[in-house]
């Protein structure tokens, strides 16, 4: 919304702002602005019912011993989720089906999105393909990559300094 100017009282007052000018505000404006999803919302003759999609939010975190994934899936089943590794690459897909509405129901706001998604990571070296653990619990989706022993970080052992080993080699 433009922050236009109001005039307030007889005229001979200046003109004063709706709201104060908040940079924070505008910020959190620019980066909710999605050109991708305006650009669906023209190809597909502008609905609002049509550029409503389902995209699960992912966290993915490293652990010294796996990769850790988690996907927000609430009111997606089990059998509506295949996971796939192939080679350095996983993706995750699936669907959440939409309610069945009623001619006589009358909705005040309909924020809830659904339909199929399909998300793709690529991993770095060092995944153990046959170890791989999926889990849905409470619509939650936890994937643990566990890593193969030969790439998880080893601890090195200090040993003498050199000034140390000097003293030792003169005594």
């Amino acid at each position: 919304m433009a922050d236009l100017p109001v005039r307030r009282g007889g005229g001979t007052g200046g003109l004063q702002r709706t709201r104060e000018w908040d940079p924070f505000q505008r910020m959190q404006e620019l980066m909710g602005w999605d050109p991708f999803e305006l650009m669906n919302q023209w190809l597909t003759g502008g609905g609002r019912e049509s550029a409503l999609t389902f995209v699960p939010a992912f966290e993915v975190k490293e652990t010294k011993d796996a990769f850790i994934f988690k996907a927000d899936l609430p009111g997606v089943e089990e059998k509506d989720i295949e996971v796939t590794l192939t080679g350095d690459r996983i993706v995750v897909s699936g669907k959440r089906e939409s309610e069945k509405r009623e001619e006589s129901d009358r909705f005040y706001t309909y924020e809830r999105n659904y339909g199929s998604f399909s998300r793709a990571f690529t991993l770095p070296e060092g995944v153990n393909p046959d170890a791989v653990n999926a889990e849905l619990k409470s619509g939650v989706l936890t994937l643990t990559l566990p890593k193969r022993p030969e790439v998880q970080p080893k601890r090195i052992k200090l040993g003498l300094g050199t000034s140390e080993k000097k003293d030792q080699i003169k005594a």
